[in-house]
């Protein structure tokens, strides 16, 4: 196993120097699912809940935690993001709604975390909006799906 990035010779935290890498284009997916009952599911789908638009307000939430995540995950770096999507598509089988966001830069390092960090606040925003009528949603299966550029070129999740 290779060392970790973030952890100096000394064993202390920093942040990775960048200054050296090549400017690629680079994109990550991300995915995660809101698992809920289906009388929530419905209440959600036909705009019935007491907070009003739960999918446009956790699609908002999702894409200003990517711009965000510099401030939200420790050692971080500050990027040009130049596309940031986030998709929330509502599931009878299994209830719930899958999030997916996609995120874009052209930059020296990668924008992995700027999609995570979209699905879970994206999550989280659809279970604040939500908890009102089902305390017990749950936010579950946060990954990476796929990313490419840079150094290590693409991975795919199977």
């Amino acid at each position: 196993m290779s060392k970790l990035s973030h952890i100096d010779n000394k064993g202390e935290a920093r942040m990775v120097d960048v200054s050296d890498k090549s400017v690629t284009a680079r994109t990550a997916i991300a995915e995660g699912f809101v698992a809920m009952q289906p009388r929530t599911l419905e209440l959600l789908k036909g705009a019935d809940t007491p907070k009003g638009d739960v999918l446009g307000t956790a699609r908002i939430a999702g894409i200003m935690a990517a711009k965000r995540t510099h401030e939200l995950i420790p050692l971080c770096h500050p990027l040009n993001l130049s596309k940031v999507a986030v998709h929330l598509e509502p599931s009878s089988k299994p209830a719930g709604v899958r999030v997916v966001a996609e995120v874009k830069t052209s930059g020296q390092t990668g924008v992995e975390m700027e999609a995570l960090t979209a699905v879970a606040v994206a999550g989280l925003t659809l279970y604040d909006m939500l908890k009102s009528v089902e305390r017990g949603a749950q936010l579950t299966d946060i990954r990476l799906v796929e990313k490419s550029g840079g150094k290590t070129g693409t991975y795919t999740a199977e």
